[in-house]
């Protein structure tokens, strides 16, 4: 997955710099507009067709609240933290942090409404926050516990990083990873366009 990723990259920039005329580089902004609506509209659809999602809430109860809550806090803290480091402005550093580890909406998102340079920074960001937590979920599982597993992987804890956590945890501590992921994938484009408008 990940070494696709950087292919994919690296690919596009040869592609851009060496191959593609300037006629499809100038209608790119249109394209990845149309794509992104529609990976938004895909990931609506799978959560609405999932019809066991509204049983394992109830069941889950005020955990499967409190524990997004707690990584979207940690997650602007983070920005905050950054953004003071680096001298960012805090509407780019909290819009890169609400990515929540979806690089790929936020990379787009953010290149769209802020450029390429931004856009780029969201996409890395939320890739090596997905390449941390693979490291992090089965050691955070052991020596903390099981529901705190579940922080590093962000939005990805419905779909990339679930077999990871399932492996280091329990049957229910991998429903309420599903749950989080939906709750958080749903909130990215949201925050990211909230932040984006801020004038800070």
């Amino acid at each position: 997955m990940t070494g696709s990723i950087i292919i994919a990259v690296i690919a596009g920039m040869l592609c851009g710099y060496f191959v593609m005329p300037q006629n499809i580089t100038d209608n790119l902004n249109t394209l990845s507009t149309i794509s992104l609506n529609f990976l938004i509209l895909s990931i609506g659809i799978d959560v609405g067709s999932n019809k066991s999602l509204i049983k394992n809430l109830k069941k889950s109860g005020f955990k499967i609240i409190l524990i997004p809550a707690c990584i979207i806090l940690g997650s602007f803290a983070g920005g905050i933290l950054t953004a003071l480091i680096y001298n960012l402005s805090f509407k780019s550093s909290l819009s890169i942090a609400s990515g929540f580890g979806w690089y790929s909406l936020s990379g787009i998102l953010l290149t769209n409404l802020d450029g390429a340079q931004v856009g780029t920074t969201a996409f890395l960001t939320n890739v090596f926050r997905e390449l941390i937590a693979v490291v992090l979920i089965p050691v955070v599982a052991v020596k903390l516990n099981h529901y705190t597993a579940i922080a590093p992987a962000g939005a990805t804890s419905m779909d990339t990083t679930l077999p990871l956590i399932a492996k280091a945890t329990t049957p229910e501590i991998t429903v309420i990873s599903f749950l989080n992921g939906v709750i958080l994938s749903s909130l990215v484009p949201i925050f990211i366009s909230f932040f984006y408008t801020l004038n800070w």
